[in-house]
């Protein structure tokens, strides 16, 4: 039997249960893990109180991340054996699958390998959040060594990552953060320069520090009628792109005649994670950066599989730097 999560009806983190239950053998281009670490991220959060793009079914289990030994394999999955540590990139619904277990089922297409020298915890803390940074700052060419990179809520783990990536690819990353609270461990992080929006002008800042050229690329969660306030700091034909919807107000679109020319857009890792040649590009990225060192996954707490309602509160409260990870023990 495994322990999986799962829960009923929408609503807060009181409503997750752990229970036992069958898993069952992996059908045609499936896996079947044991899970020994698994990654957080606020989409879960999202998905449990049905504010998300998809809706829960009920019962419904969740969780994009996980790390841990592959179990059994189904029909068709040829680049996995028995007994390969691993990990598992966002690639699918959570309507479909979810990780948060002890043994759990996903598809083969985004199970990748785990290089021997990263533990079951740090890869739980990888791919959903370097593989979000790594599409506008590494793919695209937007940005070049030497250009400002400015990355809002950096304390999120893909804030982090998108630190780690800037300065991987040479350009300067510039965070942003609502309160001093967090200013050095930013700094400490990689950071190059921290904008406190709670006690500075974001826009002034950004042009101090750029020499009033601007930011090559925001890159930024929020959206919201902040976008606003960001695209004054956006050198001319820079990038704006949205990655996620923390604020659910409606999003303008910056005016034409308010800002310099720039482009804007949104941005999911799915974009990547569903392509097949896109991803096989975007693991060898990552996987090189953990190999040489520049890429730290930055673990701010870990909680036991049976806290995971106090993990779902500690990641809802907003004092964390990095990811918060659920250990499985076995």
């Amino acid at each position: 039997m495994a322990r999986i999560v799962q829960f009923d009806r929408l609503g807060g983190p009181e409503v997750l249960t752990v229970r036992e239950m069958e898993v069952g053998d992996p059908g045609p281009g499936e896996v079947r893990l044991r899970v020994d670490a698994i990654g957080l991220n606020r989409a879960d959060v999202m998905y449990r109180e049905g504010v998300y793009f998809v809706r829960p079914r009920f019962p419904a289990t969740l969780g994009y991340e996980a790390a841990g030994v592959v179990e059994a394999l189904g029909e068709d999955v040829g680049h996995l054996r028995v007994g390969d540590p691993v990990a598992v990139v966002p690639g699918f619904s959570l309507t479909e699958y979810g990780t948060y277990g002890d043994h759990v089922l996903v598809p083969g297409a985004v199970v990748v390998p785990r290089p021997a020298t990263v533990d079951a915890t740090t890869a739980a803390a990888v791919w959903m959040a370097y593989v979000t940074a790594y599409g506008p700052l590494a793919e695209t060419g937007e940005v070049r060594p030497g250009d400002h990179v400015l990355i809002t809520a950096a304390s999120s783990s893909v804030g982090q990552a998108a630190i780690q990536i800037a300065r991987h690819v040479g350009a300067v990353p510039v965070a942003a953060t609502r309160t001093a609270a967090k200013r050095q461990r930013l700094l400490d992080a990689g950071a190059a320069h921290v904008i406190v929006t709670d006690d500075e002008d974001l826009p002034a800042r950004i042009g101090e520090i750029t020499g009033g050229e601007g930011v090559r690329l925001a890159f930024d969660p929020v959206a919201g009628p902040g976008v606003e306030t960001i695209a004054r700091g956006i050198a001319p034909g820079g990038s704006l792109v949205v990655y996620g919807a923390l604020d659910p107000r409606t999003t303008p679109l910056p005016r034409a005649r308010s800002y310099p020319a720039l482009s804007t857009r949104t941005y999911t890792l799915h974009e990547i994670t569903t392509d097949p040649q896109r991803l096989r590009r975007a693991v060898a990225f990552v996987n090189a950066g953990l190999a040489l060192g520049s890429f730290t996954p930055v673990i701010d707490r870990t909680f036991d599989l049976g806290e995971i309602a106090d993990a779902h509160r500690y990641l809802e409260a907003n004092g964390h730097v990095g990811k918060i990870v659920v250990t499985v023990a076995h």
